[in-house]
Formats: C-alpha cells, sequence, structure tokens
C-alpha cells in the first residue's frame, strides 16, 4: 500500500517539471549565470575594487612644504610598472613603489609656491592596478595648495637679481646663487649708502615696504607679467626661473624720485645713489593736494589726455600732456606749461616745465619709487 500512495507523488513531480515547460529551462539558465557571475571556472570570488587608504598631502591641505614628497596608499600591493597619477599644474618629478602598497612622487624641483594643485589618480582598467588585477572604480582627485614664499625670500631672490638697491651675501658659500624657494641665512647691505634717509628708511627685512612692492614692478615689467607689484605664485616662479638661469636685471641702475613740497617746490631725481637731474616744479593746490608718502610708478605715456573735475565742480580736458609717470592713483610726474614753477598749482600731480619732464620720464621706469615730502 505505501508503494502504491507513491508512484502518483512521483508522477505528479515529473508532471510538474515537464508542465513548466520554458519556464523551468529559464530557471536552470539564471542558476547557471549567477554562478559564472560568482567566480571564475574555478569558483573564485570576484575581485574588490582598489581602495584608496589615504594621501600625503591630505585631501584640502593648505600650506605644504615646497620640498615635500607625495604619496598615496592603497588597501592591496600595486603593480610597478603601473598607471601613474598626475599633479596639475604638472611638476617635474618621479614616481615610484615607497611600499608594495604606497606610491610615492618625489618632484625634482620644488613644489611651485602658493600653487593650488591636484594629484590626480586614474581609475578604471587603464588606472592604478593591484597586483590582485583590481582597480579604483573611478578617478581620484586630491587637491591641496602649496606654502607661499616667504617676503623674505623673495627679498632675498630680487637683491640676487639686481631690482634692490641691496645686495644679499649668503652666510654659505655653498649656497650662494641657491634658486629654491627657502629662505636662505645671509645678510643684506645697501648698494650706495649715499641714498638719504627718505628712501633707506623704507626699508624693511622679511616685511612688505615700497622698495619691495617697486622692485617686484620692475621684474614684472620686464618678464611680461601684470605690473601689480603683488608677488604671488606667478612672480614666485618667474623669481625661480630667473635666478635658475642667472637671468639679472637687465638694467643695473636704480632710480628713485623726490617731490620736495618745501617752497620753492623741486623734483630731484636719484641714480645709483647720487642726485642726477633736479628741476623746478608744482604739486595740487589746496583742495587737491598732492598726497604725501611713496609709490612706485604703475604707468607712463609718452603724451595723454588728463581730465577731471576742478575742486569748482567745473571740468577740464587737457590733450596732449607730454611725459606723463602715474604713481598713485591720479597723480602723476608729467611736462605742463605754466608761467611759472615752484608752488602749488596743480590738481595733485607733479607738474614740471616739458623740456624738465622730458629728461626725467627715462629716468622713471615702471616700478621706479616716487616719494612726496
Amino acid at each position: 500500500m505505501r508503494r502504491l500512495v507513491r508512484r502518483p507523488f512521483l508522477f505528479a513531480a515529473v508532471v510538474l517539471v515537464l508542465g513548466a515547460g520554458g519556464g523551468a529551462g529559464a530557471f536552470v539558465a539564471t542558476r547557471h549565470a549567477n554562478a559564472t557571475e560568482a567566480g571564475s571556472a574555478g569558483g573564485s570570488p570576484p575581485v574588490p575594487p582598489l581602495r584608496l587608504l589615504g594621501s600625503t598631502p591630505a585631501s584640502g591641505a593648505q600650506d605644504v612644504p615646497f620640498e615635500d614628497p607625495i604619496t598615496v596608499s592603497f588597501d592591496v600591493p600595486i603593480l610597478d610598472p603601473s598607471n601613474q597619477p598626475a599633479l596639475s599644474p604638472p611638476v617635474t618629478g618621479t614616481w615610484s613603489l615607497q611600499d608594495v602598497n604606497t606610491l610615492q612622487f618625489v618632484p625634482s624641483v620644488s613644489l611651485p609656491p602658493g600653487a593650488n594643485e591636484t594629484i590626480t589618480i586614474p581609475g578604471g582598467p587603464k588606472g592604478v592596478t593591484g597586483t590582485n588585477g583590481s582597480h579604483l572604480l573611478a578617478d581620484v582627485s586630491i587637491p591641496f595648495t602649496v606654502a607661499p614664499m616667504s617676503t623674505l625670500r623673495t627679498q632675498q631672490l630680487l637683491a640676487e637679481l639686481g631690482y634692490l638697491p641691496l645686495t644679499f651675501t649668503p652666510a654659505s658659500s655653498s649656497s650662494a646663487g641657491s634658486s629654491g624657494p627657502g629662505d636662505e641665512a645671509g645678510s643684506f647691505a645697501w648698494k650706495w649708502s649715499t641714498f638719504p634717509a627718505a628712501l633707506t628708511s623704507l626699508w624693511s627685512e622679511g616685511q612688505p615696504n615700497a622698495i619691495t612692492t617697486g622692485a617686484v614692478m620692475a621684474f614684472e615689467s620686464q618678464h611680461g607679467l601684470g605690473t601689480d607689484g603683488d608677488a604671488g605664485p606667478h612672480v614666485w616662479q618667474a623669481l625661480l626661473s630667473a635666478a635658475a638661469a642667472h637671468q639679472n636685471d637687465s638694467d643695473p641702475n636704480y632710480d628713485w624720485v623726490d617731490v620736495s613740497t618745501s617752497i620753492p617746490e623741486s623734483v630731484t631725481v636719484w641714480r645709483n645713489g647720487a642726485a642726477v637731474y633736479s628741476t623746478p616744479a608744482n604739486t595740487g593746490i589746496e583742495g587737491a593736494t598732492t598726497a604725501l608718502g611713496t609709490w612706485p610708478v604703475y604707468v607712463r605715456y609718452t603724451s595723454t589726455t588728463m581730465s577731471g573735475t576742478n575742486p569748482d565742480g567745473s571740468h577740464y580736458d587737457d590733450p596732449g600732456v607730454p611725459w606723463v609717470s602715474y604713481f598713485h592713483g591720479g597723480d602723476a610726474l608729467h611736462g605742463f606749461i605754466r608761467s611759472s614753477y615752484g608752488s602749488p598749482q596743480s590738481l595733485g600731480c607733479v607738474e614740471m616745465p616739458p623740456a624738465n619732464a622730458a629728461v626725467v620720464y627715462p629716468l622713471t621706469p615702471l616700478g621706479t619709487l616716487v616719494t612726496v615730502q
């Protein structure tokens, strides 16, 4: 009786399988596909993606030292050679394995001071590859900012290249002529001790000052950079390149313009520590006085139109003003015809007889300091 009961059950099971038809075949095919995806012919599990464990510098790091190597570490050993990370903007150097899990970049030159750099680690099959065949799922970007070059080092390089009225002598002869961005031990000295205190008192080692600003502008002018006097990443890179190439100032003379508001008012041009030319001049009248202080010449014209508003509200428009060197806002050294010179008559500019202004003009290249006192 028990065998008779089981026969119908077996028959029903067979009917169920056969009755399922294509559905049963699909089920078997699905199981086979899943088994294929789950591993290789040997039944190995799939390779997990490569993971980045960390980097030096970390993402978003600020003031990264110039000479620091760059490292990126992964969760498994890395093939060597492997497709390498890249720096943007590019920096010359070499990637290599620091240890089995870590790639290291050693720059052949210092990292560019003040630059915003990004490490890009390539992902996917053409990217960094683990010894197990794993890859990052996608590219990974690590931005960081390199430390700025100090004011002191900027001054040292400007002095070595001849843009300052001072020399810089490194404390160690082995570092003489160094073109790196790091501060050097050493000392500054005036090239000409005969410059008056009105100029020399402006100098401050390691601190921003008008003498440094003027020298930066002179450097920018010679190297095709915007002459704003602001030493930033582009200026630092150009300074380092010029120092490495021993590309000194093409004009070895150092000029300074001293404007005296004492009656009779005058302009005296100093070159290399000596007064080389003096002329009567006019400064601004009451209500439009010429500001006292020191500023660098920032734009020049052999001839231009000057226009504006007089203190009484009326307007002026003077075309053909000759030999113009702007140094502070709308204040400029220039030629202007007056019946007399030596007293306040202008609207803030420093006026000179046109023929005398023609002598002064070549002595006032961009960056030349003008002191009004």
